[in-house]
């Protein structure tokens, strides 16, 4: 059965399904993430009555209304997330827009609204140090204490996973890919970091060195790692193809000012001009260099070349 995703509580699915629930921001849906809704299955699989599984979740960083100077950027954005919620089995997702009007409601108005109302909620799953309502007013005894007044149970599941001695946590992932750190970030998460863009017209220096690049726009679903040289899956459509990606203001020309994102796709000329392509990065490769000249430039991508098709298994020469 294909999970559902809706925003905001008018949209529904309208039956009678009871459903266990969790209660998160699920930032990047990591390891961790994905062992609460494991045992979200199970509980839910355990429920009479056909319960459905589900996860309430924010439109946004509740810090970007409550502290917006504090507010961390998001490893995925609302619809990757709501993805890879339902590719790790989520039933429904329900995305609350987290307003002020949200960030007010009592405890007690929140269980109400939400939980009770419309949810129908048999049992609700949260980590021991879950806050709720106006201020944070709400504790786990709180919501055990409504539970009984509403009928449902609290039952206590974390997130916290420790892979290779570091603990895995949405804040560990984004100072990983801060640092160019791709290989601890993709344990923590369990994937390859990604992210996804509009290709955009750009300079077209690739193109005159030689390898020809598609540009994505600024607005980037996903948090974009460290500047630097990567391997990467590039995907669009249906199709995937090998890639040299560059992050960074291409230091050798000097009058690029923004962060860019250009991928150079490995033995294939399509065209992605107004297409939305994904990037999935493998490998960290080498930082962001300044070059003499554009030929050392074109030299050093040739080299970079040679690397990423190693490491993603391509032929060393391209195609016969």
């Amino acid at each position: 059965m294909t999970g559902v995703v809706v925003h905001g509580l008018t949209d529904l699915p309208l039956d009678a399904r009871p459903a266990v629930v969790t209660i998160g921001k699920f930032d990047g849906v990591h390891r961790g993430h994905r062992a609460v809704i494991s045992t979200l299955r199970k509980r839910a699989a355990a429920q009479p009555g056909d319960a459905r599984a589900v996860v309430v979740t924010f439109d946004r960083h509740p810090a970007q209304v409550l502290a917006p100077d504090r507010a961390p950027a998001p490893l995925l954005s609302v619809t990757q997330k709501t993805e890879a919620l339902i590719e790790a089995g989520v039933d429904l997702v329900v995305v609350l827009p987290f307003t002020t009007e949200l960030a007010g409601l009592t405890p007690e108005q929140f269980v109400q609204r939400v939980l009770v109302s419309a949810l129908g909620s048999v049992e609700v799953l949260v980590g021991s140090d879950f806050r709720f309502g106006a201020r944070g007013a709400g504790t786990v005894a709180t919501l055990r204490t409504l539970g009984e007044q509403h009928g449902f149970a609290v039952g206590l599941v974390d997130d916290v996973l420790e892979v290779d001695g570091q603990r895995v946590s949405s804040t560990s992932i984004r100072e990983a890919l801060g640092a160019g750190r791709l290989d601890e970030a993709a344990a923590a998460l369990g994937r390859a970091p990604r992210i996804r863009s509009l290709v955009v017209p750009g300079h077209q220096r690739g193109r005159e060195l030689g390898y020809p690049t598609a540009n994505l726009a600024h607005e980037a679903e996903g948090l974009i790692p460290a500047d630097g040289v990567y391997a990467c899956w590039l995907r669009v459509g249906g199709d995937r193809f090998g890639a040299a990606v560059s992050v960074g203001n291409n230091p050798t020309f000097g009058d690029v000012r923004e962060k860019t994102v250009e991928a150079h796709a490995i033995d294939v000329s399509i065209d992605l001009y107004g297409r939305t392509v994904e990037l999935e990065f493998v490998a960290y490769i080498r930082g962001m260099q300044k070059f003499p000249t554009a030929d050392a430039l074109a030299k050093q991508m040739g080299h970079d070349e040679i690397a990423i098709r190693g490491v993603l298994g391509l032929p060393p020469h391209g195609p016969a």
